[in-house]
């Protein structure tokens, strides 16, 4: 009886254990991550506190981007109180999936240079809802003029992109969340002829209408079917979407073969009128699908 009481213990122990083992297994799986780090070395050339973002000048990141100068999100409060344009930086780059981020910053050298407005970044104007959007003539990827009148009685959602844009938080999360929100305009009839889409390249001279084309069916998923009815890809002459560009508040610069710039997502009314910004990269698909749903009945939009 002794003995049979012994086997049974230890069965327990055995069977306790193997559990622990594979609780302990899939806890390790539960939110599996495809973060990347990268030392990041250069120098501050602009931030803007306020949304969480600085330019800086890099070295080349080995088995990531060639130096260049690119703007970098960093939610770290404490440093803007501490670096000022001219000064060598340190940190990590991490690279997760679609999103990316500075962490740990550390000023290795002072030589500030003169910093400007906004915390080292330049004043830019930014439209109220209700200004009315300047008519612009741009070239679509079919290379067929198109301008804001061919939208109106049409909600018009607009972002701007450039084909070539290196981190998977700018250019390519807009396209993605541009690509959802499309496919959900799709699928509801009243919707997919009340609103429209329209991605404009800040880089005329590479994102030729071939191109745009080419970008823009992929992130349809199409291919070579995309009839691009719901959803254009657009550039024009520099002056043209640099006039469209600086309306919306959008800063970009050439930086050699790449392009620096902030992230600006517009939606304009029927009549061409803006209705809401949506600044940087935070925004949701699912909330402004809610916005044009409620624009279009005549409701407030989100706050």
């Amino acid at each position: 009886m002794s003995m049979c009481i012994k086997r049974i213990g230890r069965w327990r122990v055995a069977i306790a254990m193997l559990l622990c083992l594979m609780l302990l297994s899939c806890a390790g799986t539960i939110q599996p991550s495809d973060e990347r780090r990268y030392e990041l070395k250069g120098t501050v050339v602009s931030f803007n506190k306020a949304q969480q973002q600085v330019v800086i000048t890099h070295e080349t990141i080995p088995e990531l981007m060639d130096a260049m100068t690119m703007s970098f999100t960093l939610k770290e409060d404490s440093a803007y109180d501490v670096m000022k344009a001219g000064d060598q930086i340190q940190a990590t780059l991490v690279v997760d999936g679609d999103r990316s981020w500075l962490e740990n910053p550390i000023v290795t050298q002072v030589i500030s240079a003169p910093a400007g407005p906004a915390g080292g970044a330049a004043a830019i104007a930014e439209p109220q809802p209700g200004d009315a959007v300047p008519n612009f003539r741009l070239v679509n990827q079919d290379n067929r003029k198109v301008g804001l009148a061919d939208y109106r009685g049409q909600l018009l959602l607009l972002t701007f992109i450039y084909t070539r844009c290196p981190l998977p938080d700018y250019c390519t999360l807009m396209s993605n969340n541009f690509a959802e929100i499309n496919r959900e305009l799709l699928k509801d009839p009243n919707l997919r002829t009340k609103a429209h889409l329209l991605s404009v390249s800040i880089d005329p001279t590479r994102d030729t209408p071939p191109v745009l084309r080419s970008y823009g069916a992929a992130h349809t998923g199409n291919y070579a079917d995309e009839k691009f009815q719901q959803w254009e890809f657009v550039t024009g002459q520099p002056e043209e979407v640099k006039k469209l560009a600086t309306f919306f508040g959008l800063s970009s610069m050439a930086d050699g073969d790449e392009i620096i710039h902030s992230l600006c997502t517009a939606l304009v009314s029927p009549d061409g009128k803006v209705l809401k910004i949506y600044r940087g990269n935070e925004w949701k698909p699912a909330d402004v699908l809610a916005d044009i749903r409620a624009a279009l009945s005549n409701q407030p939009a989100t706050s």
